[in-house]
């Protein structure tokens, strides 16, 4: 591959994806797909996307190296294919409530958030839309604002959220394909973000709170105290959510085995919480406690990190990297 791989695209036939949000993953989704296909829609409140290119190095897999500009999409010329939209969660409906009203009704929209209820947000807010859900094990993160990595190698799953958006997977799974990414059509995409969200839930909150890289948690006594706890309520609200079963014990044993093989990674609610930002806290355990609400059970565990977390978000660190993902 090139090292100048990526010049201003400007569109070559293969359908153009339009990407929201240029943190880590839309970087690198707009890196591997071809030449010519993606441009980035900027956030008018956010500096770094507001401007006619994004501009940066991108690291693949095996560590070769070039530089990526990507353009801003025109609305006069350019009319997309697809959305991919990697905004933080929190973020998102208002995000879309900006971009909308300037995409044709009928052109796919793929969330690629953490956590769950921001995407239940954008399919009730726009149902006649193709509103679609992706959960994705790739890795990527910037260690510095002008460079992202492609930092593990992994999977991605795509369904439909809305009935409009069920014809349209196949034509989108296709379309992200030519990344070189393995994609999967998940005709089950709720089940496959929930079963997500036990990791997110059983490492990210630990990891912000003992400041700590993924594998540390294991041997911390928060953690080993909590834990099996964490799973008994994961799997009570997943009961009443009308979700296929999972014992505790299994989803300890999975949480536990992602810590170990992801040992250094630093989780993206830790990153966050570094930086001195919002963290996805409420999509993740916050979600798992509202849902425990709805069902009249108590999740203490889960509401303790959550409040935990919260409260490390009020102290300001210094800048660290940016890894989207849980893991």
């Amino acid at each position: 591959m090139a090292d100048n791989r990526h010049h201003v695209q400007n569109g070559n036939g293969n359908g153009l994806t339009a990407i929201l949000g240029a943190g880590s993953l839309g970087r690198l989704w707009a890196a591997l797909l071809p030449t010519g296909t993606t441009a980035f829609i900027p956030r008018q409140h956010d500096p770094e996307e507001n401007k006619p290119d994004v501009t940066y190095r991108f690291q693949g897999r095996h560590g070769r190296q070039y530089p990526v500009t990507i353009p801003s999409l025109d609305w006069t010329t350019q009319h997309p294919d697809a959305l991919i939209v990697t905004t933080k969660a929190g973020d998102t409906l208002s995000a879309l409530e900006a971009i909308l009203p300037n995409l044709k009704p009928t052109v796919p929209v793929v969330l690629f958030q953490n956590g769950m209820g921001s995407q239940q947000a954008v399919a009730e807010r726009w149902p006649d839309r193709p509103i679609m859900a992706a959960s994705t094990t790739e890795g990527a993160n910037r260690p510095d604002n002008n460079t992202t990595v492609h930092a593990g190698q992994g999977e991605t799953w795509v369904g439909g959220l809305t009935h409009s958006a069920s014809p349209l997977v196949t034509n989108v799974v296709n379309q992200l394909e030519a990344s070189g990414l393995v994609i999967h059509e998940e005709p089950e995409i709720l089940k496959r973000l929930w079963s997500k969200l036990i990791i997110n839930a059983g490492i990210n909150p630990y990891t912000a709170i003992l400041d700590c890289t993924n594998g540390d948690i294991l041997d911390a006594p928060l953690f080993r105290d909590t834990i099996r706890q964490l799973c008994l309520e994961l799997a009570e609200v997943m009961h009443l959510e009308g979700l296929p079963p999972r014992s505790p014990d299994d989803m300890q044993s999975q949480i536990e085995a992602v810590a170990r093989n992801t040992a250094k990674n630093t989780s993206s609610m830790c990153s966050d919480v570094r930086r001195g930002k919002p963290t996805e806290i409420d999509y993740i355990n916050g979600y798992i406690v509202s849902r425990a609400r709805a069902h009249n059970l108590p999740a203490p565990v889960n509401q303790m990190l959550t409040k935990r977390v919260k409260l490390r978000t009020t102290k300001p660190h210094e800048p660290q990297s940016d890894t989207p993902g849980a893991i």
